[in-house]
């Protein structure tokens, strides 16, 4: 990880702060810090940060607002931090855009490793070909998909997902394989979060139809087919 790599910690908490900036700078990394919600918005587009590490708890604009808002303007990745036991959070900063999530308190070993596991899967893999199924294409090395031509807008993690998916397309993946192959077998992170990840695809693919390409096999998993199925989604 080089030096040029910025973090744009969205935190209230001044010792936590602290200990996040001394850890972060100590990998290599250049730390931007935001004080609250309104804050990391403006500062945002004024530092076009590699990475938001954003708290659910924030002064004045909530976390998962501001994670809302900063999707629709970027799909910068975003990890957010959740207080121990906030599965509500969880869920919601999932479902709003975030790509993953750490629970207080966490180490700064564990971080790092989240941090490069998700800078490196938004890092396209130069020399892969195109691939295009039933109208759907995408391209790993432009970082592109399209739907019969139509442009789509995916998240790192979606992207990642998607292109699993269609260099190997009717094959059943288990949750536990999937987590293994697009998050990585260092990263620790629970079933439900690929649940999410599997429903922000299908509503990225949703406005070109590409949406019914992805199936659920009951009690087994998911699997992108080569042609529309009618039923089997969740």
């Amino acid at each position: 990880m080089t030096e040029q790599t910025t973090v744009l910690v969205v935190e209230d908490e001044e010792s936590f702060i602290d200990a996040l900036t001394v850890g972060l700078k100590r990998e290599g990394f250049r730390v931007q810090v935001a004080r609250d919600g309104a804050q990391a918005l403006d500062l945002f587009d004024a530092v076009n940060p590699d990475l938001v590490l954003l708290d659910v708890m924030l002064p004045r604009i909530s976390g998962i607002d501001v994670c809302r808002q900063l999707r629709k303007r970027s799909q910068v990745p975003i990890i957010m931090v959740t207080a121990k036991g906030a599965e509500i959070d969880t869920v919601v900063g999932l479902e709003v855009g975030a790509d993953d999530y750490i629970t207080k308190p966490f180490s700064t070993k564990e971080l790092v490793a989240r941090i490069r596991a998700l800078l490196r899967r938004r890092k396209p893999h130069h020399g892969q070909a195109p691939v295009e199924i039933a109208g759907l294409r995408i391209d790993p090395v432009a970082h592109r998909v399209s739907g019969n031509g139509q442009p789509l807008s995916l998240g790192p993690t979606e992207f990642r997902l998607l292109h699993y998916f269609m260099t190997h397309p009717n094959r059943v993946y288990t949750r536990t394989q999937l987590m293994d192959e697009i998050w990585g077998d260092q990263v620790i992170i629970e079933e439900r979060t690929v649940d999410v990840h599997i429903r922000r695809l299908r509503q990225a693919l949703s406005p070109s139809a590409h949406d019914a390409l992805i199936e659920t096999v009951r009690g087994r998993g998911y699997a992108l087919r080569t042609e529309p199925i009618a039923v089997g989604k969740a």
